[in-house]
């Protein structure tokens, strides 16, 4: 069964993405993809899709949509949000049956700033240079390169018929995490920073400011400063790079980085923290500290483990106790006679 699902609204930065396009950074094209990471794969494998599969990643600015065409299983996850379905609460993480005339929305709740929304299936946006990733700038990807909007129809591809049962609610620790420190690993060009800088920023507590968006985080504390200039010739830039730029503010590049950077990087975030980093909101505060390879390395395998854990985590979907779930439910199969056979 193949359906189509509708935007009713969105708000700024809302966008379909998938795990991003790889292997085109050398030849100057981002691979866009997820800001957190390990809250859109919870998504697909809550819903049983390939890890290519595409969703839609929600800012604080909210959605809400509505299937047409059949019911869909759906999954959503990510930041604290709270979703409703036709008004009623929902947890932030859950696999729900949207149908026909059913209004699904996300808005931005006490924390988080990303969420994501799949369907089973997936949604069957084109494919460009390998990816259905959309990176804006760039107008590629996605549906026609920018962000989604009202009265945007998506099509999702084909899956089977959605059952009730298959509702439920996704516990998903690695995704309540304090955001209160981050680990990095040092280079390529620490050596352009004292040892006493390297120390200051390590210790001092950096904020968020609102320059933040999916290229890069700003971040204002304690100036990082250089001992051998801000300078270097241009080289490739990964997720989670903390360029130091003139202004000696910490610069980390996310998901829309640019391909190559000319500013000293002093270190990554590792991956396995990637997410709760892109999680931060402007004016809350984090701290940084130093990692070996192995410890990175390790993180990145223990969180993997925990989100393929997904499927064994579902627990039955909390529902409130209305006249209609009473009426829509079999109560009186499998009753029988306590007196049958007594004679």
């Amino acid at each position: 069964m193949a359906g189509r699902l509708r935007i009713l609204s969105a708000g700024p930065g809302v966008t379909i993405q998938d795990a991003g396009r790889r292997g085109y950074l050398r030849f100057g094209v981002t691979p866009a993809g997820p800001m957190d990471w390990s809250a859109f794969e919870t998504v697909l494998l809550a819903l049983g899709n390939e890890d290519r599969a595409a969703a839609i990643e929600i800012s604080v600015g909210g959605l809400s949509v509505a299937v047409e065409e059949g019911a869909f299983l759906v999954a959503f996850a990510g930041g604290a949000f709270n979703w409703r379905r036709d008004g009623k609460p929902l947890p932030p993480a859950a696999r729900i049956v949207l149908k026909p005339g059913e209004i699904l929305s996300a808005q931005a709740g006490s924390e988080g700033a990303w969420a994501y929304l799949g369907v089973a299936g997936g949604f069957d946006t084109p494919v460009e240079l390998g990816s259905r990733a959309t990176h804006v700038r760039s107008g590629v990807g996605g549906l026609e390169g920018r962000m989604l909007r009202r009265g945007d129809v998506l099509p999702i591809g084909a899956a089977a018929a959605p059952s009730p049962a298959e509702e439920a609610e996704i516990d998903a620790p690695w995704l309540n995490r304090s955001k209160g420190r981050f680990r990095v690993l040092a280079g390529p060009q620490d050596d352009y920073f004292s040892s006493e800088a390297l120390a200051a920023f390590f210790r001092e507590k950096f904020t968020l400011t609102p320059a933040a968006d999916r290229m890069a985080y700003r971040f204002h504390g304690a100036p990082v400063s250089h001992a051998r200039g801000y300078n270097i010739v241009s080289d490739g830039v990964a997720l989670g790079a903390i360029q130091i730029a003139g202004d000696e503010a910490p610069l980390i590049l996310m998901a829309d980085r640019q391909p190559t950077g000319g500013y000293p990087k002093l270190g990554h975030v590792i991956r396995a923290d990637i997410g709760r980093l892109a999680q931060m909101r402007p004016g809350e505060s984090c701290g940084f500290s130093i990692a070996s390879l192995d410890e990175a390395l390790a993180a990145l395998s223990a969180i993997e483990q925990e989100i393929a854990t997904t499927i064994a985590r579902l627990r039955p979907l909390r529902r409130e106790l209305t006249t209609a779930l009473l009426l829509d439910s079999n109560l009186i199969d499998g009753v029988v006679d306590a007196l049958d056979g007594q004679g």
